[in-house]
């Protein structure tokens, strides 16, 4: 199961898992779409391509909550 980051590693906006919007590596990284854009699609920790997210709602998320645990280092 995907953690769901609620940030972007990068810029550090909001991602939440009920919405479109953010990219992730194989290992997780998470970035919003505008970073995700300018870093052409590979993830910056790995070399790893970037893709969308799948989203998480309503019973599902409520079962099996997005993480709270903020990546981005300000």
């Amino acid at each position: 199961m995907l953690e769901m980051r609620p940030d972007c590693e990068r810029c550090g906006a909001d991602v939440p898992a009920e919405l479109p919007g953010a990219f992730i590596c194989s290992f997780e990284c998470t970035f919003c779409a505008e970073c995700a854009g300018e870093l052409d699609d590979t993830c910056p920790n790995c070399g790893g391509e970037l893709v969308d997210r799948p989203t998480r709602r309503g019973a599902a998320l409520e079962k099996y909550p997005a993480s709270t645990q903020r990546k981005h280092e300000a």
